[in-house]
């Protein structure tokens, strides 16, 4: 058909993913308007395939832009470069990133280096600290200038890009598409995660707390803070299981098994896949977490959420209760986590709306989309 777009969706890790496929199904759903053509960076390989494997997606380009123990600049270089013979051998119409990775900077680059429009997913979060989260905030911050259209999941998202002088035309308010990709769940997939975790010896009761934390300003000294305070409430709340899938980063992973591995109550798990974290999310107590996504994702489930950093991006949740920021700071994960632990299961849940979404933000975004190429 002549109008039909070309639109390259460019993602490089499981987050991204999960954000990308609702909005990837919704073009999917008019293939007479779109054809719909799927690039991973492959920045996380493993993670970002198996999970695009849940949403029955598959990549049409691999890249396989990952090496171990990478610097920024040398994944960067690696990226842009793999990217070239995607835009020069196909026509694309514009180019759609989620979020605040590597792989969203360099989409968005390589597409306005061939002047070709970027619609950004998830557009509009600040931290105004560009060490805070590292390097995402610049990530960010550098993709919405280059951005056509700005997909802003809340007011306060709208409200940072106007300041920073984009135009308002270009800013629509969406929601989060995680809370989309929440509502694709079955209940088939969610029982068969709660027989993995059966098979696991994990149980599934009111006393669950999920863990999870992998930051890069995290690592170092903040890690260790972290580590010892899961230490003493595992310790004093022995009736609890504490879950902890372990991030394969290496500053990460060898510290958690080797002062965390031999305590009876903490389960360490390998990375989860998406339905099996989710269900996780559901059943849980307490949250602790230095994970962007499951700070938008918990409050759909009234799940009282510890945020380890000292910045977010994601206010929202902070302001309407559902989240506290609790940084790497010992006494304050403890003191906060010890409220809930404290008390009884029904007595700690969350009352407050999901300030992220209601699941319908990639219809919003499709029609968006075909506004601006008036299709």
């Amino acid at each position: 058909m002549q109008n039909m777009k070309n639109i390259l969706f460019v993602f490089g890790t499981r987050p991204e993913v999960i954000k990308l496929a609702p909005v990837i199904l919704e073009l999917k759903k008019y293939p007479d308007k779109y054809n719909v053509i799927i690039c991973n960076t492959e920045q996380q390989k493993e993670l970002s395939n198996q999970t695009l494997g849940y949403f029955n997606l598959k990549a049409d380009i691999n890249l396989g832009c990952m090496k171990p123990n990478q610097t920024l600049l040398e994944i960067q270089t690696r990226i842009l470069t793999a990217l070239n013979p995607v835009f020069a051998e196909n026509k694309i119409d514009a180019t759609i990133v989620q979020g605040d990775t590597m792989t969203v900077l360099c989409g968005a680059l390589a597409s306005f280096y061939n002047k070709i429009p970027v619609f950004h997913v998830e557009a509009g979060l600040r931290s105004y600290d560009i060490y805070e989260p590292f390097p995402e905030e610049v990530m960010r911050q550098m993709t919405s200038r280059v951005a056509d259209l700005h997909f802003a999941p809340t007011e306060k998202n709208r409200g940072a890009l106007l300041k920073e002088n984009i135009s308002a035309d270009k800013i629509h308010i969406t929601g989060n598409t995680v809370i989309d990709a929440l509502f694709c769940l079955s209940e088939e997939t969610l029982n068969k995660a709660g027989e993995f975790y059966k098979n696991e010896g994990i149980p599934i009761d009111d006393k669950l707390v999920l863990i999870t934390a992998h930051r890069r300003e995290n690592h170092g000294e903040r890690i260790d803070r972290i580590i010892k305070a899961i230490t003493y409430l595992a310790e004093k709340y022995t009736d609890h299981t504490f879950v902890i899938p372990v991030h394969p980063n290496p500053n990460v992973k060898e510290k958690i098994h080797t002062r965390l591995g031999h305590i009876k109550n903490i389960k360490l798990l390998t990375p989860l896949d998406y339905p099996y974290l989710v269900y996780l999310m559901k059943n849980a107590k307490l949250i602790l977490t230095d994970s962007g996504g499951i700070q938008e994702e918990a409050p759909s489930f009234g799940c009282p959420t510890l945020v380890m950093r000292y910045e977010t991006e994601r206010q929202e949740g902070i302001d309407a209760g559902v989240s506290v920021l609790v940084g790497a700071d010992y006494d304050k994960i403890v003191s906060l986590s010890e409220n809930i632990l404290s008390d009884k299961k029904e007595n700690t849940r969350l009352k407050a709306q999901n300030p992220y979404g209601d699941g319908t933000s990639a219809k919003k975004i499709e029609k968006i989309i075909a506004d601006y190429f008036n299709i």
